[in-house]
């Protein structure tokens, strides 16, 4: 039995190989798309482009805007006097968001009037908009407050009183994401998609290929078990997904600093278990098409909405209350919990127990399945 499972599993490595389309879509593609993906999907919003509209034009109203833009949230695009000119920025896609200072608002300042500053946003990005609203909210909250307290310091410097004020100052501390970076939160996540990506499809694809090439009929008459012939086939990407895996930490650590605070050995370990799902479900959609092209779709029909369902890109919490209770269903979202967990607050395995026997519970189930209709298959 061992002789045949070697036999089988040289002949899959070597037939794997051979096919530089298939050795580039295990040993490339992953790299390229860890790198591509996570510089491409960066939740990080800034250099917003802005058109102010200052119909104004006083000392307080420039000093507002040289204000709000003095950091990288917004970076000014145009200056306009007609609010209706600034509006058709907005409409055509040439500014995301608006700043209209009304006129007198100098004027209105200096006599403690209170003035109305209106910010117009593009809501078709709601992550742009929104943390365009909150910078803007925030800014002009702060500068209100600070030109209230240069007004009150004023007003009792005149009477011969006290101008001390009491204070509240808020300190935020992110822990595990000091600096906020999106690639950190996404790159975990990234790596569990090519992982079941490749994996997947390139075992469909190695099953289907030998059914059309009529190569899979030799293998019936040989005395090899179909277990062990299914194993063969398995193992090897078992092994090229591990190498995989340990790759894509090493990239994600060097190109976009994710961190390694937990110990090497449970991310392995996770990826192993993880593999179990994505092999099983390979396995399982070749014996269901006949063609290359029919199990790339099925594998696809699987693929995309496990990761739309893993909490890879959006948390869990935030879905519909009734799609939250799929995603338990879903083996992806336990590696996506394990590998953040890991990578991100150093858990273990006595912490990630849960994660790990429900991968392995649907792991073993997939592979289950898929070696009975193998077999099946194959008689």
């Amino acid at each position: 039995m061992w002789t045949s499972l070697l036999a089988v599993m040289v002949k899959e490595l070597r037939q794997a190989f051979r096919d530089k389309r298939t050795a580039m879509l295990l040993l490339v593609a992953p790299i390229l798309q860890v790198g591509l993906l996570g510089y491409a999907v960066d939740f990080d919003v800034d250099q917003i482009p802005t058109v102010v509209c200052d119909q104004d034009r006083s000392q307080a109203s420039r000093e507002l805007v040289a204000g709000l833009t003095a950091g990288t949230t917004f970076r000014v695009v145009g200056e306009l006097r007609s609010a209706e000119e600034a509006s058709a920025w907005l409409e055509d896609g040439r500014a995301a968001v608006v700043v209209v200072l009304p006129r007198g608002l100098g004027r209105d300042l200096a006599h403690g009037r209170p003035v109305g500053v209106q910010v117009v946003m593009d809501g078709s990005e709601p992550n742009r908009g929104q943390i365009a609203s909150a910078a803007a909210s925030q800014y002009f909250a702060g500068r209100g407050l600070e030109l209230a307290r240069e007004r009150l310091r004023t007003v009792q410097a005149g009477l011969g009183r006290d101008t001390s004020m009491p204070q509240l100052k808020l300190a935020p501390r992110f822990l595990y994401n000091p600096t906020q970076k999106s690639a950190i939160f996404m790159v975990p996540g990234v790596m569990a998609m090519v992982l079941l990506v490749v994996t997947t499809i390139v075992t469909a694809m190695g099953l289907a290929r030998e059914r059309e090439l009529g190569t899979i009929e030799q293998l019936m008459v040989t005395p090899i078990h179909p277990i062990v012939l299914m194993a063969g086939k398995c193992l090897p990407f078992a092994l090229i997904g591990l190498a995989d895996a340990a790759v894509l930490l090493a990239v994600g650590h060097l190109l976009f600093d994710v961190p390694l605070r937990g110990h090497l050995g449970v991310v392995m370990l996770g990826a192993g278990v993880y593999l179990l799902t994505t092999l099983g479900t390979g396995i399982f959609v070749s014996t269901i098409g006949r063609t290359q092209q029919q199990v790339v779709l099925g594998a696809f029909f699987f693929i995309m909405p496990a990761i739309l369902l893993s909490g890879f890109a959006s948390p869990i919490e935030n879905m519909p209350d009734w799609i939250v209770p799929i995603t338990y269903l879903n083996p992806v979202r336990y590696f996506v919990e394990i590998m953040r967990s890991v990578l991100l607050r150093g858990a273990g395995l006595s912490e990630l127990a849960p994660q790990f026997l429900a991968l392995l519970a649907f792991g073993l189930a997939i592979l289950g399945v898929s070696a009975l209709r193998f077999r099946k298959t194959l008689s």
